[in-house]
């Protein structure tokens, strides 16, 4: 089964976790590109009687990326960065560029941060079906900690987009089966173009690219970066519920699973580093599912 699968292992949130050595196998160039964007705001009402606001996804970035002539749009998130166990996962949703005009933007859709478990719950498979395709790739704890986060991260991105890409149809010379009308007459380019956005500031999807542990992806993306994506870029919010609710799925699954894991209480904390989860690796020791070049104690 595909790494991409969620009830595979073996291969927000809290706040990160320091390593005692996170030195990447490359360093990280810097974004080929940024985006800026400014997003409406919806204001939703709190337990204590005043109204506060969180951005409102938009599709203008895709948009941008689509006049400079992209033909399918992916947004990337990750989930899992700072836990103490488990994988760390990259989600990626794309959209095709020809149907932006009447595209319209996910009812509920924000950064995953902001939404309650339950609405998650209830938006990921609209948010699937919103998706021109979308998946989910993950770098395991022992590849973390052989390979440092953002190396992982880079490797998790591209195994997302490799499976992206094959559930369109995409091969290796960027040719889909309906490819005569994602492309316009004038392209300059043989066949898909594809154009991404990543959340942060660094591009660490580019950095993977043709190293050996990475994927052979059929079309490579060009990245740009957005910082926030999560709350201004409707691709990238998308991601980034997808990989949430997957990877919460994959860890309560795993705790479930195991009684031997109970203690440690990933059907809560989802292997980020509450007291409880800690306590639990003092008393009991690391499981064969944390990153033991994490500071776990």
């Amino acid at each position: 089964m595909s790494l991409t699968q969620h009830d595979q292992f073996d291969q927000h949130d809290q706040s990160d976790q320091p390593r005692k050595s996170d030195q990447s196998r490359k360093s990280v160039p810097r974004s080929r590109g940024n985006a800026h964007t400014a997003a409406p705001v919806h204001a939703s009402a709190h337990g204590d009687g005043h109204k506060r606001t969180r951005p409102i996804p938009t599709l203008e970035s895709e948009r941008r990326l689509a006049a400079q002539g992209y033909d399918l749009i992916v947004g990337f998130d990750e989930v899992g960065r700072g836990s103490l166990a488990g994988p760390v996962m990259v989600g990626a949703a794309a959209i095709w560029a020809r149907d932006l005009p009447t595209l319209e933007v996910p009812d509920g859709v924000a950064d995953s941060k902001m939404l309650t478990e339950h609405r998650r719950e209830a938006i990921f498979h609209p948010l699937r079906r919103w998706c021109a395709s979308s998946a989910v790739g993950q770098a395991s704890n022992t590849e973390i900690d052989e390979w440092g986060i953002t190396y992982a991260l880079g490797v998790a991105a591209l195994r997302a987009l490799d499976e992206l890409e094959r559930q369109l149809g995409i091969d290796g010379h960027g040719s889909a089966p309906d490819v005569s009308d994602v492309l316009d007459d004038d392209a300059t380019a043989p066949g898909v173009r594809v154009g991404g956005i990543l959340d942060g500031p660094n591009d660490y999807i580019t950095a993977a690219l043709g190293t050996f542990d990475a994927p052979d992806v059929p079309v490579p993306a060009h990245i740009i970066t957005q910082v926030k994506g999560d709350q201004h870029c409707a691709t990238v919010a998308a991601a980034a519920v997808i990989a949430k609710v997957t990877r919460d799925h994959l860890m309560v699954d795993i705790a479930e699973g195991n009684p031997a894991y109970e203690p440690y209480g990933w059907a809560r904390n989802k292997g980020y580093g509450s007291q409880a989860h800690r306590d639990a690796i003092a008393a009991y020791g690391p499981t064969p599912l944390h990153r033991l070049s994490w500071h776990l104690a």
